[in-house]
């Protein structure tokens, strides 16, 4: 019978309700500790910064924090949460291709550490609100170089006509907002940042990126006179969804990255200090489940539907990505396959479909249907499509569970309606 941190899951429905988001805290804790023992090398400093739009909450910052990782955010809502939780500014990195002046201004007035600057109009906006302050703030550039990651087109960050990040054809305009940014006192452009892509399995993509991004560094230094210290090599490390996906084990793709980063900087004289990631699905992915209730079944001349009460509201990404999952009846773990089931959600739109194939023993009203590997882009794309409440989540951990996020009320859904 499936247990989710020493608890099982019929029990987790029972005590909190459902559509339910449960997440393992010792597989938090243990990817954790696994990316922060292996992306560790005497070469460089190194840090591990946890892409917090995968799954932002206070509870789960604070976990960030335990494990001294850096945090990633993109707007002001992330920002905001890591404050409440308690969390150290100076640690966080500002993500995103279009950060308000408002957002930029709390950023500065929080004293985030890093702010990731995606476009020239935004290193504009930066000096313009740094100029005449005692603030002082670190700067990577993002860069965009070129690679194109072999996954979903919406989830691809680095082609050539990418919404993110300065491309390497516009070396000018890089010079240009380089050079402005480091003569702005307050502002340091410690480093490049690049991003190339989600869910990649073929670590060949990663040793290309960590090429082309020296080669730019060592240019920067040796033809314009430009000094950086570290390179961002974003995320994009894979989670385990069904048999098909084959990720990269942790410690595999750490080395490689760590042996292809001292390889490169050899190379262009050993002038890069700092290397730094963030993996965010990767952390949290595999240790969420979303338990849904099944309501009724329907048969059709070529499908066998099984309704969960939950859907496209809080997850998505299979009508939005063709994300695939896979899932157990709970409690009927060990019993032989029935039928293909059709998991459709309850939303108003024929694309509310969970899974749209998958062998369960016979599924009946009332079942708890366990989706595996939802801890990742779930709950935070989550919406109040059909004004559906947002689930409960819960932390499990060896036998005891705590509730992280309350389930959303009904009074809580129009609380802002005038």
């Amino acid at each position: 019978m499936l247990e989710i941190g020493g608890i099982k899951a019929i029990d987790l429905a029972k005590k909190y309700g459902t559509p339910l988001c449960v997440y393992d805290e010792n597989r938090l804790r243990g990817r954790l500790k696994e990316f922060k023992d292996n992306f560790r090398c005497d070469e460089f400093d190194t840090d591990v910064i946890y892409a917090s739009k995968a799954f932002n909450c206070k509870a789960m910052i604070r976990l960030i924090d335990e494990y001294d990782c850096c945090l990633d955010v993109v707007s002001g809502g992330e920002l905001y949460t890591a404050v409440k939780a308690g969390y150290d500014c100076s640690k966080v990195f500002f993500h995103g291709n279009n950060k308000t002046p408002a957002e930029i201004q709390m950023a500065l007035q929080n004293g985030v550490g890093t702010i990731v600057v995606d476009n020239a109009m935004e290193a504009d906006e930066l000096i313009r609100q740094i100029s005449g302050t005692d603030y002082k703030v670190n700067v990577y550039l993002r860069i965009n170089p070129g690679i194109e990651a072999h996954t979903h087109k919406y989830i691809v960050t680095a082609h050539v006509d990418s919404k993110f990040g300065f491309s390497l054809l516009d070396e000018e305009e890089i010079i240009e907002t380089v050079q402005k940014l480091n003569q702005t006192e307050g502002i340091t452009v410690e480093g490049l940042h690049a991003h190339i892509g989600s869910q990649i399995f073929d670590q060949q993509a990663f040793v290309e990126e960590i090429r082309k991004m020296f080669a730019f560094a060592s240019k920067l230094k040796e033809v314009y006179g430009i000094d950086v210290c570290g390179i961002n090599l974003g995320g994009g490390f894979a989670a385990l969804y069904t048999d098909e996906d084959k990720p990269i084990p942790v410690p595999q793709v750490c080395e490689t990255i760590l042996s292809t980063c001292r390889e490169e900087n050899e190379k262009a004289g050993g002038f890069i200090k700092r290397i730094l990631i963030e993996p965010g699905r990767s952390i949290v992915a595999e240790a969420g489940y979303n338990l849904y209730t099944i309501g009724y079944i329907k048969k059709t001349p070529n499908k066998l539907y099984a309704f969960a009460d939950g859907g496209m509201a809080d997850n998505i990404r299979p009508a939005l990505y063709q994300a695939k999952y896979d899932a157990v009846i709970a409690g009927k773990e060990d019993q032989p396959a029935y039928a293909d089931y059709t998991i459709a959600g309850k939303c108003c739109e024929s694309g509310d479909i969970l899974i749209q194939s998958i062998a369960l023993p016979e599924v009946k009203t009332g079942d708890i249907l366990a989706m595996k590997t939802t801890g990742a882009y779930g709950y935070s794309m989550a919406s109040h499509y059909n004004k559906l409440p947002l689930p409960a989540v819960v932390f499990a951990k060896d036998g005891e569970d705590r509730e992280v996020i309350a389930r959303e009320s009904y009074d809580h859904l129009i609380s802002l309606e005038k």
